[in-house]
């Protein structure tokens, strides 16, 4: 297989940044109800909840397709480490606000937690190749299958509570502002690494491997996708703090 530049992608840079954009609308939709400018179901709604599990979705395909491309252009552990720890400090910090935003209900294994930990397994599993694809399907089907295990055998009920529930073989979903867990997520994750390996070997075109650099709204777009972990952590604090202060203007 011929090795791409060292350099990242844009395309997978713009559909990052497409993302990001997508998620910020749904968590100004979310703050919105939280200050109480519309009223909105964000945990039972089809409308909010399947949109949620499609951006989540993005995301984690996004990051199964750049850990393909880091994968097969051999950047080392200690770049990969580096990148971990960003991410890892950022559930921290994501953590730590939620909780003193949302004392009951923090996040103790968001998206970030969940990240953190299926990159290690994803590093660990990238050169396993098209044996991804089903091995993804079996870990997105444990969405439906861990109810009817749990529920035939009680005694794996425990795997519901804190601590065990970031596996991710429920029965029920936690009370808390984000769950991200490990299965059925994995799945998506492996099957993006799965997808950026196939295109690299086959149409590397896709991933936007030739095309020259970005220039204009596309470069800002880029930069955007490139800043992901920082816009991630800022956004929400600013958008809060800025509905805050509009509150507080209004009296």
């Amino acid at each position: 297989m011929p090795k791409p530049p060292s350099r990242r992608l844009d395309r997978i840079d713009l559909l990052r940044a497409a993302a990001m954009l997508w998620m910020t609308a749904f968590h100004f939709g979310f703050d919105l109800d939280h200050f109480g400018f519309i009223v909105q179901d964000f945990h039972e709604d089809p409308f909010w909840t399947w949109q949620r599990s499609a951006i989540v979705s993005l995301f984690l395909f996004i990051a199964g397709l750049s850990q393909a491309v880091a994968f097969h252009q051999g950047p080392g552990w200690a770049r990969f480490w580096k990148r971990w720890a960003q991410v890892a400090g950022g559930a921290l910090l994501v953590s730590f606000g939620s909780w003193l935003m949302f004392p009951d209900t923090f996040i103790y294994f968001g998206i970030l937690h969940g990240v953190a930990v299926m990159l290690v397994l994803v590093r660990l599993t990238a050169g396993w190749g098209a044996w991804l694809w089903p091995l993804g399907a079996l870990a997105i089907s444990m969405k439906w299958v861990a109810p009817l295990v749990i529920g035939a055998l009680p005694s794996l009920a425990f795997l519901n509570q804190p601590g065990f529930n970031a596996l991710g073989f429920i029965s029920q979903l936690p009370i808390t502002e984000d769950y991200a867990p490990v299965l059925p997520w994995l799945g998506v994750m492996w099957w993006g690494v799965a997808a950026g390996r196939w295109a690299l070997l086959n149409r590397p075109d896709w991933l936007g491997a030739g095309d020259p650099p970005s220039s204009g709204m596309k470069k800002g777009l880029v930069v955007l996708g490139r800043w992901s972990l920082t816009y991630y952590l800022v956004h929400q604090p600013v958008m809060i703090g800025l509905l805050a202060a509009f509150v507080w203007w209004r009296g």
